[in-house]
């Protein structure tokens, strides 16, 4: 497949998500200190593209404590992508393992999966989220453990569908019947058939987990400062919306950004993968 077959949206996703990932692991590394407070009064809230009292020149501006909003921006990114991407392959992970089990051993294993999920899914995820993060300690740690125990349960009833349908097919019971185990049949024949829904779900989810950390952080139950997030950046400047906006707008539209980039890739590749079938 060639760049001139790729529609240009996706193209344009995918190489915005690119710069995304390259700024947050490149920028913070030159830039000045992004948690360092310094001089308060010469450099706090300086306009977009403007210099402070020193000289020095800010992209996005500064914020009240002086530190340059894209240094801070930048450096968030990372913690919010790591949340975003762990997250999400970490919950996809788990999800496939119990759908898989789920749809291949039927049964009690299977009742046992699918109730348990079925209870997860009635109940609201941001509700699961702030009762988790108010049971333990806000942080990194929690979160990651709070978005996998909460946002398996969807790609796990995808591939247990998928799983239960490619058992039925020829090649199954033929493996079988050369003397594979139920469990080699499972892992070499049976799953990578049936986790395509599994790598979308995965995929979509990124941008989900993204927006429910920042979520949390917004409401101070998430990445605690000084460690920068999104979200935490956002409501740092919801005071200021009046004389210092860009403190705010900066986050915000990165994480807006980010979030609509991983979806377009997961809307692609799942009609891509229906293309195929």
């Amino acid at each position: 497949m060639t760049m001139r077959s790729v529609p240009r949206a996706e193209r344009l996703a995918a190489w915005s998500l690119a710069a995304v990932v390259v700024a947050v692991v490149v920028v913070p590394l030159l830039a000045r200190d992004p948690l360092r407070i310094d001089d308060v009064l010469a450099r706090r809230l300086v306009a977009p593209f403007g210099r402070d009292a020193h000289g020095g020149l800010h992209l996005l501006g500064t914020d009240r404590f002086g530190r340059d909003l894209a240094a801070r921006m930048l450096l968030a990114g990372r913690l919010s992508l790591l949340v975003g991407i762990v997250g999400a392959v970490l919950s996809g992970a788990l999800g496939t393992l119990a759908g898989a089990l789920a749809g291949w051993r039927g049964g009690l294993t299977e009742r046992a999966v699918l109730g348990l999920a079925d209870v997860l899914l009635a109940l609201p995820r941001l509700v699961l989220l702030l009762v988790g993060v108010a049971l333990w300690q806000p942080g990194l740690a929690t979160i990651m453990t709070v978005l996998v125990a909460t946002g398996w349960m969807g790609v796990a009833r995808l591939v247990r569908a998928e799983v239960v349908a490619v058992r039925e097919r020829p090649y199954v019971p033929a493996a079988q019947a050369l003397g594979a185990t139920g469990w080699r049949v499972l892992w070499r024949h049976v799953l990578p058939n049936a986790i395509g829904p599994a790598i979308v779900a995965t995929t979509l989810g990124v941008g989900n987990a993204i927006l429910l950390e920042s979520g949390l952080s917004f409401l101070g139950l998430g990445i605690q400062p000084p460690a920068p997030s999104w979200g935490n950046m956002i409501a740092g400047g919801r005071d200021l919306l009046v004389v210092a906006p860009w403190v705010s707008l900066a986050p915000g539209i990165a994480l807006v950004l980010t979030v609509l980039a991983t979806s377009v890739l997961g809307d692609a590749l799942r009609d891509r993968l229906a293309g195929e079938g």
